[in-house]
This record gives C-alpha cells, structure tokens and sequence, in this order.
C-alpha cells in the first residue's frame, strides 16, 4: 500500500514566521506533527511519503504512486486543502481527511470522501482494516478519548529536519477551562490526558538521534492543564539532562494560573524551557469573566506576567477585541497593557466563533453569525455581528496591531521585557545559525528597511544593559521584523 500523506500550504499568518524564515536558512516554522504521528501508526510494511507545501511541491509522480492520500489540516488551511482535493480528484486518488478543519466542519467539503474525524488513535485499526479490504466508509468517528500513552513517537524519517525552524512534539490534550470562545475543550475534553514522561523524553531522544539539534515546541494547548504531571515531566527532563540528555531549548502553551506556583515555574526554567504562550486576551476584568476566563480574573495581570518573566521564561501572549462587553476605549487600554506588560509577541485579534464552541452556539441563538472562521488569527474579518459598530472596530483593531509593531514602541516593549526577564536554567552557545541570522538582520533590518535607527538603539541597549539576554533581543528584533510585515497586510 502506497500512503502519500500531503501537509497543507500555511498563509502569510502571525504564526508562520514566513518573514522570519530567511534569516535563519529555514523553509517552515513547524513540521506537519499530526501527519507524522498519524504516519507512525500505519503498517511497517505500508510504504509512505511525506509532501509538505510549506517546504516542497505536490508533483503529479506522487499523486500517480500514491494508493491513497492523508490530508490533516487546520481551519486556516481551508484554501490550500480544497486545491490539493481538486488535484486528487483530477487524478482519481481518494483522500482521508483528519484534522480540525474537518472535525469541526466536513460537512462543507462533499469533494472529499473519507473523514477521520476527532483523534485518530482509536480509530486507525478500523480504518487500516477498511483501506486494505478497499471498502473505506465515508467517516470514522470514536467518542472514547484516546489514552496518550499507546501514541507512537512520530516518523521524524519522513521530513528533513533541517527544513524546520523549530521541531514539535506533543505531552498532554485537553484543558480544565472553559472559555466560550475556545474549541480546545470540545475536541480534545476538560480533563487533561498526558504522556507518561518516560515517552515524551524518548520523543525528544529520537529528535536527538535524528540530528536535531535546535528548538523544540511542546505544542500542547494548556502544558500545565494538570500541574502535579505537568511538574512530574519536569523533574524527570531534569534528571535526564544530568544524565547526559540533550538540553533542547523548549517552549509551550499555558495558562496565566502558572504565575501563581513558583515550583512550577522554577521547574519550567531548569527544564530548559524559554518561552511560553498565554492567552490574557484583555484587561478588563468584567469581560474577562463574562467570557468564563476565570483564571485570568481577581489578579493584578502585569504583576502575573512580570513574576513569569523574572522565572526565565518569555511570555508571548494572545490578546482579543471585540467581545461584547468592548467600548471604544479597549484598543488604548489593551495597548498600554501590552506595552507596560513587556509582552513582545501579542498576538491581537478579533474575536471569532469557532464551531463548536459555546460562543458559536450563543450567537447563532442571537442571530448574530455571518459565517466560518478563517482560521487566520490577525487579520481584520468578523464572522459575526458585533456590538460595537463593525466598521469602528474594525478599524480600532487595525490601529492598534499597527501601533503596537510600530519600531518605536516594540523595541520599547521588548526593552521592558529584557528589564524583567531573568535568563535561567541550562545555557548553550550561539549555534552557526543564530550568528548567521544576526548578520542578516543586521544587513535587512540595520540598512534595507525602514526602522533601522531603532533596531540598532536596541540591539545597543540590549548588549550593554541585558548582555546575558542578548540571544533573546536578537530573536525579538527579527521576529518584529515579521510582525510589522503581518500588521501592514490588515
């Protein structure tokens, strides 16, 4: 059986880094890890390829040598996945499907004739039984929540690494929470599933024999969802690094309860983690708590940030106008947080109804829904009727993400980060690609483009006020240069 499993083409989005890319020599920001995964649970005997759009072509040799296709997407994959169906049909080659996009909404896609639909470690054996008898029905679907622990290391030996900024592997799924705008819960549950430590630390000693030797995203959607197993990884990476194990820098997804447990955060910091993601999404207390972000609420948020910040570890965060309860004055409030906070990366958009979420199926009670989500989590498109008015708003949100990666006031903000952040853990020296990002950085963004009186101010202050820190300003500077480019685009 020939298996040609294709990874979609990913937009010019916030997360795509597509402008950081050059800097660093690479072609993609992440590798497909759902495909990987899905791969290494087909036959051994099965033979199988990997295309990924971000990094090569779909050439029609593949699409002639393939049995059967393996699509996994998100919903802003929406575009790329209907071209490669149409190529697929073109060729008479059947297409599974999986992933969110589909799990969520594959009802929307009568070109495509089998769907996986939710996790697939559950499903697979039927759908390998079907696929060698040749009667693959058109759904597969299982209610049970599939036990992580039996979920094979993925097949690192179907991509080339080197084409990939940062490498992925995934610990837990689900969180306890339940904001009502996210879909997190309704795919993956509110009772945290992990692997045991022993596994993931396997995960990442195969990435090591592979020849990785860079970032690693743990890309789970809430890494601290259940904090005593989240703390048992930790005190087993440590332990594996005095063993000799490979000290990946690591960056993740978590809660802003995390600023609440100093074990915690110690623990993150001497496991080599240097990043993490937080949603605060906005300021203001009342809508944080109509929106069921109660973790978020009943605290002082730059306080929380900053105590994240002096552990050793990045916060990026995700920031949202829009809601409801919204006035004109949010876009200034959220600015001056961001910028007062320190958080470099903040991701601001407006808020979207995702399917499946609780504010889906309020609006659509109100009336209030226009249509699907682009799955793009900055760009200036409502799928719903806000309070506010649309086109006020809409531009409110435009102006602020503008300002916001303005020169002046990102490096002012990364500057405050540094100010706070507090480099902890297990250190490596500057690998041949960090240095060569440097000098095109310096030649991009120091000579070519607009802004390059403050990049050098910054890169200045940072080497003589924060020089421990200075690895972690250069990363700033070029991601900002990929920010700006993303803000000039809404």
């Amino acid at each position: 059986m020939n298996v040609l499993l294709v990874s979609p083409a990913t937009p010019d989005t916030f997360w795509s880094f597509k402008h950081v890319l050059p800097f660093v020599g690479r072609k993609a920001a992440f590798p497909p890890l759902g495909l990987l995964t899905v791969a290494a649970m087909l036959p051994g005997d099965w033979r199988l390829r990997l295309v990924d759009l971000n990094v090569t072509t779909l050439t029609d040799a593949d699409l002639d040598w393939a049995d059967y296709v393996f699509v996994s997407a998100m919903i802003v994959h929406e575009a790329s996945v209907r071209r490669i169906a149409a190529r697929c049909n073109a060729k008479c080659r059947p297409i599974v499907a999986g992933g969110p996009l589909f799990t969520t909404g594959h009802l929307r896609f009568p070109e495509i004739p089998h769907f996986v639909l939710g996790e697939a470690e559950n499903i697979m054996p039927a759908l390998i039984a079907d696929m060698r008898s040749g009667e693959v029905r058109h759904t597969y679907q299982d209610s049970a929540k599939p036990d992580l622990s039996r979920t094979p290391s993925p097949r690192w030996n179907l991509i080339r690494l080197k084409d990939y900024a940062t490498m992925a592997v995934q610990y837990s799924r689900g969180c306890p929470f339940d904001c009502e705008f996210c879909d997190i819960i309704s795919m993956y549950g509110r009772t945290p599933r992990v692997k045991p430590p022993a596994r993931l630390i396997a995960e990442l000693e195969g990435l090591h024999a592979a020849g990785w030797k860079g970032g690693v995203f743990i890309v789970d959607d809430n890494f601290i969802g259940h904090k005593v197993k989240a703390k048992a990884l930790l005190r087993a990476l440590i332990a594996w690094h005095r063993r000799g194990g490979t000290v990946f820098p690591l960056l993740t997804e978590a809660s802003l309860n995390l600023a609440d447990d100093a074990e915690l955060l110690s623990l993150m910091s001497r496991a080599g983690f240097k990043k993490v993601f937080i949603g605060v999404e906005t300021p203001d207390e009342q809508t944080l708590a109509s929106c069921g972000k109660v973790q978020n609420t009943r605290r002082d948020l730059v306080a929380a940030v900053r105590r994240i910040q002096q552990a050793g570890l990045e916060v990026m965060g995700g920031f949202i106008v829009g809601f409801d309860g919204d006035e004109h004055s949010i876009f200034e409030r959220q600015q001056r947080f961001i910028q007062e906070s320190g958080i470099a990366t903040a991701m601001v958009g407006l808020l979207t109804a995702l399917p499946q979420t609780r504010l889906f199926a309020r609006l659509k009670r109100e009336g209030r829904l226009l249509g699907e989500s682009t799955g793009n989590n900055v760009n200036a498109v409502l799928n719903f009727v806000p309070r506010m008015d649309r086109e006020q708003l809409v531009q409110g949100y435009r102006r602020l993400v503008q300002r916001l990666y303005a020169p002046g006031n990102y490096y002012r903000r990364a500057l405050a980060f540094l100010r706070w952040y507090r480099p902890r853990g297990p250190r490596s020296r500057p690998s041949r690609s960090e240095l060569g990002a440097l000098l095109r950085s310096m030649w991009t963004m120091g000579v070519c483009t607009p802004g390059r009186r403050a990049y050098w101010q910054f890169l200045l202050q940072s080497l003589l006020m924060y020089p421990r820190a200075f690895g972690a300003a250069v990363n700033l500077a070029i991601n900002g240069h990929h920010f700006r480019k993303i803000a000039a685009t809404l």
